[in-house]
């Protein structure tokens, strides 16, 4: 596994040069745990989950020097004990844009392998051919839209004491969904904009609270994965839910798109990776 290092010391914020034969060390891992720490989460997970990458902008050449193209999608489990940093992803991707292989199995080959090694624990990855970019679905979160509520918001970083339930009433179902979500790159502060589903069985979440308690990450910086981390944890500890799931779908940048699901539903199944609108 590679060795993990800390978010200061990564490509992001820093001119780059782009390589175009394969690199595999262009790869920068971030251990998980200490954002972690910070949220209070030691030993057993209380959740488990998954990160969905979808790349669109992978390249190589054949070995005749023809280019190919595909649309990778990684899927690395939450419990691997590290990150890749977005942008050495992305410069280790173009690090194939020159590279002659022998085929689609053959760049997944180095894929698993490579990724695996970043994220240190063994990734799913699938590639999409173009004669099969016609059969990709488009959707939009499913559940009870928190924007269309009418609220006044003063304060802009997550405050989790906005975060409220019915206690003593009946538990209700209820998927509900924000397409407010913005947070802003740890290391550089660019914007990342996201929508977020949250189901959960429980006491009644406070709607209008959920909703400027989401909008308080506008000046939030954290990277996607951390954010949705702390929203889990925010939500399971100040509402007490007995189920609870957050699953995030964030734009793309530099060709890249990540999207951190949470959940402690034992039979809880993954949500699909349909890219949205603004995706």
């Amino acid at each position: 596994m590679t060795t993990p290092d800390l978010p200061e010391s990564s490509p992001l914020g820093k001119p780059a040069v782009y390589q175009t034969e394969y690199s595999p060390a262009l790869l920068f891992s971030i251990a998980r745990q200490d954002k972690r720490n910070e949220l209070g989460i030691g030993g057993t997970l209380p959740f488990f989950g998954v990160d969905i990458w979808n790349a669109y902008e992978v390249s190589w050449l054949n070995l005749r020097g023809k280019p190919q193209i595909a649309i990778a999608t990684i899927t690395v489990p939450a419990d691997s004990p590290c990150i890749v940093e977005s942008k050495s992803f992305k410069l280790y991707l173009n690090s194939f844009n020159q590279t002659r292989l022998a085929g689609p199995d053959a760049l997944l080959e180095l894929l698993r392998a490579d990724l695996s090694d970043g994220f240190g624990a063994p990734v799913q990855v699938a590639l999409t051919l173009p004669d099969a970019f016609s059969k990709l679905a488009m959707g939009e979160l499913e559940g009870l839209v928190l924007d269309r509520l009418d609220i006044e918001v003063s304060e802009f970083m997550p405050d989790p004491s906005l975060l409220k339930a019915c206690d003593g009433e009946a538990p209700v179902q209820e998927t509900l969904v924000s397409h407010l979500l913005k947070s802003n790159c740890l290391i550089t502060g660019q914007p990342d904009w996201g929508s977020v589903q949250i189901r959960y069985i429980g006491p009644q979440i406070d709607q209008e609270g959920l909703l400027k308690y989401l909008i308080g990450f506008r000046n939030h910086d954290e990277f996607h994965e951390q954010c949705v981390e702390r929203i889990f944890m925010d939500l399971l500890r100040q509402c007490k839910p007995q189920k609870l799931a957050v699953y995030a779908r964030y734009t793309r940048r530099g060709g890249l798109d990540i999207n951190p699901w949470r959940s402690n539903f034992t039979t809880g199944r993954r949500p699909p990776n349909l890219r949205n609108a603004r995706q």
